[in-house]
């Protein structure tokens, strides 16, 4: 007598990097000396604008001066990056058996608790 296991149906997604849209190596910081941004602007202007913007990012980046007609600005990494927010930390409350924070050196609960 045998005994039949299923072990479910085969996935047939593919795995998230297997389209090339998502990074997953944290090494790589886009816009650092060994990994520069790479970027395409139209005109000589354009690019003292963008250049100006990735010196007051502290960013490294290769611009490209495309001059073609129908030419496609590409500043699209430097737009995600600059407006990247800063972490947001969250103040923990004092807990009842902490010292308060008045500097009484009670616990927080018998003084300002």
């Amino acid at each position: 007598m045998s005994k039949f296991f299923f072990k479910g149906r085969q996935d047939s997604r593919q795995h998230h990097t297997a389209h090339g849209g998502f990074q997953t190596n944290a090494s790589q910081r886009s816009g650092s000396k060994k990994y520069p941004l790479r970027l395409v602007v139209n005109s000589e202007e354009r690019q003292r604008e963008v250049e100006a913007q990735v010196a007051e990012a502290k960013l490294h980046a290769d611009i490209t001066l495309d001059t073609r007609e129908g030419a496609v600005e590409s500043i699209n990494e430097l737009t995600v990056l600059l407006r990247k927010g800063d972490t947001v930390t969250a103040v923990k409350p004092p807990s009842r058996n902490d010292p308060c924070s008045c500097g009484s050196g009670v616990k927080f609960k018998k003084c300002c608790g």
